[in-house]
């Protein structure tokens, strides 16, 4: 698991005083960073060293969140398939688990346009981060 902690921002906030819903998609990319390392430590990003696209991202809203008290994003990989896995984020505030989300990745060949199988070197390190989530 990867975790980092965020404090909200007054402009994070709604007319109603909660976050927005749109915020927990940015902190989500965020926390995404640490995945990314395993496939480019430096985060040197370009088309040579990053052969990742976004194919799938969802959130589930369970409780609203405000901007007193910080929060922490909890990461995980829950699917790893051929040539795609799934990052698994929990977003909590006030020990409450307020959003859950999915962001599928796609190791992907920009100059061909076709996807192509997870090496086995980054395969064994998104299994160290796997967590099986029961679907509902």
């Amino acid at each position: 698991m990867f975790s980092i902690t965020v404090q909200p921002r007054f402009g994070d906030m709604d007319i109603l005083g909660h976050i927005n819903n749109t915020v927990p998609a940015a902190w989500c990319e965020l926390a995404g960073t640490s995945v990314l390392k395993i496939f480019s430590p430096d985060l040197n990003i370009s088309l040579d060293t990053l052969s990742l696209i976004v194919a799938h991202t969802d959130f589930d809203f369970l409780v609203e969140m405000g901007i007193k008290s910080a929060i922490e994003i909890k990461t995980w990989i829950s699917k790893i398939g051929t040539s795609s896995f799934t990052i698994y984020h929990e977003i909590w505030q006030d020990s409450r688990c307020c959003v859950k989300s999915h962001a599928v990745l796609v190791c992907f060949n920009f100059i061909t346009k076709k996807s192509f199988p997870i090496p086995e070197d980054k395969r064994k390190i998104l299994e160290e981060h796997f967590i099986r989530i029961e679907e509902v």
